[in-house]
């Protein structure tokens, strides 16, 4: 009974998909709930995802010329008022600290809540000539947004991420660096996160507050809702205008910068649960489980089981692997292995041994084959391959299977009804429009993809001739 009890406590995804998410991040042990509302403790097993998107995520930075900095994490009020769009933007999400100890401040210090203005402040100091150009920074750091509405992971009060801040000579290389970041973030949630994407422009509603223009990578969770996963902006030289980040150029004139910023943070974690889990619990890609096979030894008290499985392990040292000699019995360990997502369980014991081969299970698919010790290396790195291929190829699948096209308002309003997913649909491009279909059903314009196609002549809502495809949907 033991067992099943473990996976009894997950709620089935089909009768509360939310419940489920909530049992997933518990049970997995990714995070604890703590005495602030909406912030959260991300446990070892939640942390140790964090830390291998970071790595990854930072060597591919790395590769393109970013350099990471770090800026301080409190905003004078004067300095986030200087751009107009981007504190009307926040304003009501942000965190103020008004006392020093016991002394009132003269000035209150916001929060960041992204820092846009420090790294402004800190450019027009910075940046004197053309010889400075560009500043490609990144930094990787926690930020605060008094959400109302938090959920662990996708929506919380202080979460993790990075922001990158760059400052160029020109138009043309800020919107090239722009697209750059969009596309190295597409790649690494296709690659190392199993998680396909759609790459496209927001609109001017959903765009970044102060933006010249948004980019988003957007993806479909396992519930037929987008989560948007990544984005890069162009902020023009607006910025630079409002802090006054000028630099001499050849010409010997004075000139603004062009700026851009992109991030992504760790609501990744929540994405990866929600595209790949099961009701058995997580199932994570190779390339961000931090432990990739799990050797479970039966039997483990009789003579040579445990050492033999400790002598997998060194062979296996390629690899993130674990073995575990608790005391629980094989069955809850198999459980548990399941519920934490570790893509490969090797289950070796006497008459194992005795034979020289073991047993390997894929997490994926529950697939078991048997494999001679002495392939066991092969075998295994082969396979984590196979799985993290498997794993997008699904997730493509799905969201190819849950991606509708309406060519009228009935057709939307059937869609969004009654098949949770992406909506293709025309648009003419007016903001009243985008309003009427989120007031009527709660779905938004997740992004303008940069593929286009001429589904119909006329828009989606009005009628009145169509200017761009726009994926709509329901979203976190």
């Amino acid at each position: 009974m033991a067992d099943k009890k473990l996976v009894e406590a997950i709620t089935s995804m089909d009768e509360d998909f939310a419940q489920w998410y909530t049992d997933v991040v518990k049970k997995a042990e990714l995070i604890d709930y703590t005495s602030v509302k909406g912030c959260m403790v991300i446990k070892p097993a939640g942390y140790a995802i964090w830390e291998l998107i970071q790595k990854q995520l930072d060597d591919r930075f790395k590769a393109t010329g970013v350099e990471n900095v770090y800026l301080p994490m409190f905003i004078p009020e004067s300095l986030l008022q200087k751009e107009k769009d981007h504190v009307e933007g926040f304003a009501p999400e942000v965190a103020w600290v008004t006392h020093g100890g016991l002394t009132p401040l003269q000035e209150r210090l916001c929060v960041r809540p992204t820092s846009e203005t420090l790294f402004c402040d800190f450019y027009k100091n910075d940046i004197h000539s053309y010889r400075d150009l560009p500043k490609v920074y990144n930094q990787w750091c926690s930020v605060v947004r008094w959400e109302k509405e938090t959920r662990p992971f996708l929506r919380s009060r202080e979460f993790l991420w990075q922001e990158g801040h760059t400052a160029h000579a020109t138009m043309e290389e800020a919107e090239e660096r722009t697209i750059q970041m969009l596309n190295l973030y597409a790649d690494f949630c296709e690659q190392v996160l199993a998680m396909p994407v759609i790459k496209g422009r927001k609109t001017e509603k959903e765009k970044f507050a102060g933006a010249e223009s948004t980019y988003t990578i957007e993806a479909l969770m396992h519930d037929g809702k987008a989560l948007q996963s990544g984005t890069s902006h162009n902020f023009g030289d607006g910025f630079a205008k409002a802090f006054g980040i000028q630099f001499t150029d050849k010409d010997n004139t004075l000139k603004y910068v062009y700026q851009t910023s992109w991030g992504m943070t760790t609501r990744l974690i929540g994405a990866i649960i929600m595209v790949h889990g099961d009701n058995s619990g997580l199932v994570l890609p190779p390339r961000v489980a931090p432990t990739q096979i799990v050797i479970i030894p039966i039997q483990q008290k009789k003579e040579g089981v445990l050492e033999t499985a400790y002598a997998l392990k060194d062979r296996l040292s390629n690899f993130r692997v674990k073995v575990d000699d608790s005391d629980k019995s094989p069955g809850w360990k198999f459980s548990e292995q399941e519920m934490r997502g570790i893509p490969i369980r090797v289950e070796i014991g006497p008459k194992d041994i005795e034979a020289g081969k073991c047993v390997i299970c894929r997490r994926d698919t529950r697939e078991k084959t048997e494999v001679a010790l002495d392939e066991l290396e092969v075998t295994a790195g082969a396979l984590l391959e196979q799985i993290q291929t498997d794993m997008l190829e699904r997730a493509r699948a799905h969201r190819d299977s849950h991606t509708y096209v309406a060519e009228n308002m009935d057709q939307l309003e059937e869609i969004l009804n009654s098949k949770p997913g992406f909506v293709k649909a025309m648009w003419c491009g007016d903001q009243a429009c985008e309003d009427i279909i989120k007031e009527k059903y709660a779905a938004t314009s997740r992004c303008m993809p940069f593929e286009q196609e001429r589904l119909s002549d006329t828009c989606v809502c009005c009628g009145k001739p169509a200017k761009k495809m726009v994926y709509w949907g329901r979203a976190y």
